[in-house]
């Protein structure tokens, strides 16, 4: 056989194969992407808070979206933000073994570590939202969806003292989950960029019943307001505290504007704080995604064989001069 007569065919044994490869390739995003083309999988995924919770019910609300947008079936898997319970969930959910687990990190990377190791084993893909676990998915994958706690809390900081106009010298309060090493990473960031602007911070520290019902942390906050009346600004560590602003200041005698009040999150609640000039700054980190893309990103993972996703969701700060523009969508416990 000639050289190019073999040539001849080489060229058109190559034509052959790419126009097949092609045409097999253009045909996959068309059978994946049919209405609820993610029917066939299972997932479990951790909201977070109790049903009503008002963070939780954004990230509820985004996750049950992506349910009826891509037609997977989901079990919902609410914890009241208590970490034991949601490692007691979390085990029970690897058992099932379904196709894929959306999990809060609040747990940690240490209680979640084996659990996410019997997950890998079994197959079953993992996502991570809200608090980040790097050792986890270092070692067995996954993705995270969610604000970057450390740095988001750093940027709060650093925002109340602009907004604020504080000195150094000045005093501020910051309530968190100081002892949690991985959630509490946010706050202890807004404390650490208000300690080196030179704010005198009286940190106090958080208890889990209190993201459930904010009133149980009235008595602890009137008192240190007391404690402390040359306070200039109090941070809240989530948006049900902050939410609940004006019951914590006008249960110390406090008026709209006296403190400036700063925290995380949106809310219906949050809105009318900042239309009624109780709450001046929060940090937005969007919930709503938190549970749409790990929902997105398990279907994707099982059905197409993509990689996880990772998406810093910390969108910027809402003031009273720009609140009105998230405020709609806030009540309707989207933002």
């Amino acid at each position: 056989m000639s050289i190019a007569i073999r040539t001849t065919l080489l060229r058109s044994t190559v034509v052959a194969a790419a126009t097949a490869l092609a045409a097999a390739i253009s045909t996959l995003p068309a059978q994946a992407l049919d209405a609820q083309w993610c029917k066939d999988v299972h997932i479990r995924f951790f909201v977070g808070g109790a049903e009503g919770d008002a963070f939780g019910t954004i990230v509820y609300n985004g996750a049950k979206q992506a349910a009826a947008d891509l037609g997977p079936k989901v079990d919902y898997i609410f914890s009241g933000w208590d970490i034991e319970k949601m490692v007691q969930q979390l085990r029970e959910a690897v058992a099932v073994k379904p196709n894929g687990i959306a999990m809060m990190g609040h747990p940690g990377d240490a209680s979640i570590m084996p659990l996410a190791e019997q997950a890998h084993k079994d197959g079953i893909k993992m996502m991570y939202q809200n608090v980040p676990v790097p050792t986890v998915t270092a070692a067995f994958g996954g993705g995270y969806v969610g604000a970057q706690q450390e740095p988001q809390g750093r940027a709060l900081g650093a925002e109340a003292f602009k907004l604020a106009k504080l000195k150094s010298g000045d005093k501020a309060i910051m309530i968190g989950p100081f002892d949690n090493e991985s959630r509490g990473a946010r706050e202890r960031g807004t404390v650490a960029a208000l300690k080196e602007a030179g704010v005198d911070v009286v940190q106090i520290n958080s208890a889990t019943e209190w993201a459930a019902d904010p009133n149980l942390a009235i008595p602890v906050i009137t008192a240190a307001l007391l404690n402390n009346p040359d306070v200039k600004a109090v941070g809240y560590p989530g948006g049900q505290m902050l939410g609940n602003v004006p019951t914590y200041m006008q249960a110390a005698g406090r008026k709209p504007g006296d403190i400036f009040n700063f925290g995380f999150d949106t809310s219906p609640q949050i809105v009318e704080g900042f239309k009624g000039g109780w709450v001046q700054l929060t940090a937005d980190q969007q919930p709503f995604l938190q549970g749409y893309l790990p929902i997105l990103s398990l279907c994707q993972q099982v059905v197409l064989g993509l990689a996880p996703m990772n998406v810093d969701t910390g969108a910027g700060f809402v003031t009273p001069e720009n609140y009105e523009i998230v405020a709609e969508l806030a009540k309707q416990a989207l933002r």
